[in-house]
């Protein structure tokens, strides 16, 4: 039986043409290195990311933390290595935040204001578009956010963007990575928005491999992504990524996040 090519999919951060395509540049470049032939797909939205990470022929994939979490630890993909952003908010290690995005000329004027604000939120499985928001108001008003409308799902940071520059929201939070491309890349796409807060860092979306990938093949995947920034050709490839390296990653450092999640939802007392 001939085995199909492994796919590789950068979705989660396929924030436009161009940002696809640098992704494409730095999952050719893995092929070329790695010696192992894959075949690059966008599953772009609206296709549901949960059916991308159910895929068997998954080589290198960007899957968030927190849906990897809740599987349990036999069901799995199979973790390869997490980026390494060159912001300061990742403490040169793979971690991410999200950005609590608001209007430039809005409502919303400071944290304050975040209690009764029209919150927009991605899909309830993200991390940083949705749980990241939902924890950070629980530090602050635990018992005095008010059951209040919010909008949902916008599916994705661009949603986030959309809704805030149209009106429907007046607050949401985004993938801190995903906007650090928007503003290296696509300035024109955040134009009259700002950062008001950022979350606290945690575990960053992780590239992965299905189990049932054959070990020298997923080995041989990520020890390519993990010494890529070692070769002046990788490290320009993650330069325009905003990235300084892949780093390998432990899968239970990603088993806090449900916990903070449920605390969260404990703790404010609210749906969405």
């Amino acid at each position: 039986m001939v085995m199909s090519k492994p796919i590789a999919c950068s979705r989660m951060y396929n924030l436009s043409p161009r940002i696809r395509g640098l992704w494409d540049a730095l999952f050719a470049l893995v092929s070329v290195q790695s010696g192992i032939e894959l075949e690059i797909i966008a599953h772009a939205a609206p296709a549901p990311l949960s059916e991308l990470w159910a895929r068997p022929d998954m080589g290198l994939v960007f899957m968030c933390g927190y849906p990897f979490s809740r599987m349990p630890e036999g069901a799995r993909p199979t973790a390869l290595a997490a980026p390494v952003s060159s912001e300061a908010w990742s403490l040169d290690q793979p971690l991410y935040a999200s950005h609590i995005l608001v209007a430039s000329t809005g409502a919303v004027n400071e944290v304050a204001d975040l209690a009764v604000a029209r919150w927009g939120w991605t899909v309830r499985d993200s991390q940083s578009g949705y749980h990241a928001a939902r924890s950070f108001l629980a530090d602050r008003f635990a018992g005095k956010v008010k059951q209040s409308m919010t909008v949902g799902p916008l599916l994705n940071p661009s949603g986030i963007v959309a809704a805030l520059k149209d009106g429907r929201i007046d607050a949401g939070a985004i993938d801190a990575y995903a906007f650090q491309l928007l503003s290296m890349h696509e300035t024109d796409a955040i134009d009259g928005l700002r950062i008001l807060a950022t979350t606290d860092p945690l575990p960053a979306p992780l590239l992965v491999a299905a189990q049932t990938l054959p070990a020298d093949i997923a080995t041989a995947l990520q020890q390519s992504l993990v010494t890529l920034h070692e070769t002046p050709e990788g490290a320009a490839v993650l330069e325009r990524l905003g990235l300084r390296r892949f780093s390998t990653v432990v899968p239970p450092a990603y088993d806090s996040l449900p916990l903070r999640a449920d605390d969260a939802d404990r703790r404010l007392g609210i749906t969405w």
